[in-house]
């Protein structure tokens, strides 16, 4: 009987809200809506076109996300609904990767100063003025080649396994570190399985806390990609030229200590490619970089999107608007 009185009480006090109340809690609700909602773009850049996700508020501070291999922006997928509700968050598909234009590797240049003009002239089309970076294993000597163009632009920078010292580069780089030395056809040709089904499926799995959630879209859908005609060159092309990236590696940490840029170093432990070390790597160049990590492989937002999520509010929450 006295449930009954408080449901018949609460009812009526719904009843009873002033009409502005009640359009003020539907608007809330469906703004709340409209912030989480991912939009699914194309824009052309330099003659391609780039897809990109985009959702949050225009007006709010905007987060980059820029994906590593071989995925594209659907690996944020959970985590850009997280962090929508309070900033806006544009997450594009490299060249070669996802839904963006991959045209072939002998019209193209694959090299990772190309992604990086790229991924210029799609800052530079959208107009974003300042903006917090996040970047993940390929995305981050494209994305540092954007810091160090644009440090003006960054108010701070987030990787999840985005290497950016010699230490964080594990005995599985061996084969293509002996590409880099002599870029024979042989040792060329000897990489070719580092984009087979198998290879991905590794890349997903090993480490993983709890191999259940990963969820086979994701390592199903990369295949699609790598799969496609001609691909496999533009891979190899790639691999190659990531040597580029362990040059600059210097130019990076300098950048580190000089500007100190509030960083927040978010690392799967268990990765087979990119160590604990360089995580901790970071901090050594920059006293304003926080490391965290979790017991899981390479793509820890497949595990621990939820606990990444809430420490990527917590770090945006502290930076320069």
């Amino acid at each position: 009987m006295k449930n009954t009185i408080k449901s018949l009480t609460l009812i009526l006090a719904i009843i009873m809200l002033p009409q502005t109340a009640v359009n003020a809690q539907v608007k809330n609700s469906l703004t709340t809506k409209e912030n989480t909602e991912i939009h699914y773009n194309n824009t052309e850049v330099n003659g391609l076109k780039i897809f990109y996700r985009e959702a949050g508020p225009k007006d709010a501070p905007t987060l980059l996300l820029l994906h590593g291999y071989p995925t594209s922006s659907h690996m944020f997928r959970n985590l850009i609904p997280i962090l929508s509700k309070k900033y806006h968050i544009i997450a594009p598909d490299l060249p070669g990767f996802g839904y963006s234009d991959a045209p072939d590797h002998l019209s193209f240049q694959y090299t990772f100063d190309n992604l990086a003009n790229t991924m210029q002239g799609f800052i530079d089309k959208l107009g974003l003025k300042r903006f917090a970076i996040y970047v993940f294993d390929y995305g981050a000597p494209t994305g540092y080649r954007l810091v160090l163009a644009n440090p003006e632009k960054i108010t701070g920078i987030i990787s999840q396994n985005g290497n950016a010292y010699e230490e964080g580069l594990s005995n599985g780089w061996n084969p293509i570190q002996k590409y880099w030395k002599d870029p024979s056809l042989a040792n060329r040709d000897a990489l070719k399985d580092f984009v087979s089904k198998e290879s991905t499926w590794y890349q997903y799995h090993e480490g993983a806390s709890d191999v259940a959630l990963i969820a086979p879209e994701t390592y199903t859908l990369d295949q699609h990609f790598l799969d496609r005609p001609g691909n496999i060159e533009i891979q190899l092309d790639l691999l190659k030229d990531y040597r580029t990236n362990v040059a600059l590696y210097p130019k990076f940490q300098a950048y580190f200590r000089d500007k100190k840029p509030m960083m927040l170093a978010v690392w799967g432990s268990q990765d087979p490619y990119f160590l604990p070390a360089g995580a901790e790597a970071y901090k050594r160049d920059n006293p304003n970089t926080t490391v965290k990590f979790y017991k899981t492989g390479h793509f820890a937002l497949e595990t621990h999107y939820k606990e990444i999520g809430t420490d990527i509010l917590l770090f945006l929450a502290k930076l320069p608007k």
